[in-house]
């Protein structure tokens, strides 16, 4: 029972840390590849609230990129890159804290 709960507490972090990996396909391919193998429903509902956060993550630049040119994207930018740091590291000591609970990520819409 510990194995099944220190296993579901490190997808589900490795779910939502790998965005600390980088910002290419490779931080999206690993939820995905959780979200395929894994059979735990936390650790796949982990795996897909991490990948409608990549992927709000990307439409928000885009956006904000575009904003860039009336001024106010620089600081929106700004303040996305923070939110891209500080709450996926919220979002690993939830798991790490609540392992039976998955995490939501807050002001993002779920596309998955």
């Amino acid at each position: 029972m510990q194995t099944q709960t220190n296993q579901r507490k490190l997808l589900s972090a490795l779910c939502h840390g790998a965005i600390f990996l980088s910002s290419t396909i490779v931080s999206v391919s690993i939820p995905i590849i959780i979200l395929l193998v894994s059979e735990d429903p936390v650790v796949k509902a982990n795996a897909i609230e991490s990948l409608n956060f990549h992927i709000n993550l990307y439409l928000y630049a885009i956006i904000f990129g575009i904003l860039v040119f009336v001024l106010i994207g620089i600081p929106l930018l700004v303040l996305l890159g923070v939110a891209s740091i500080v709450l996926p590291i919220i979002a690993i000591v939830k798991v790490l804290e609540r392992p039976d609970q998955p995490y939501r990520y807050p002001f993002i819409f779920r596309l998955l």
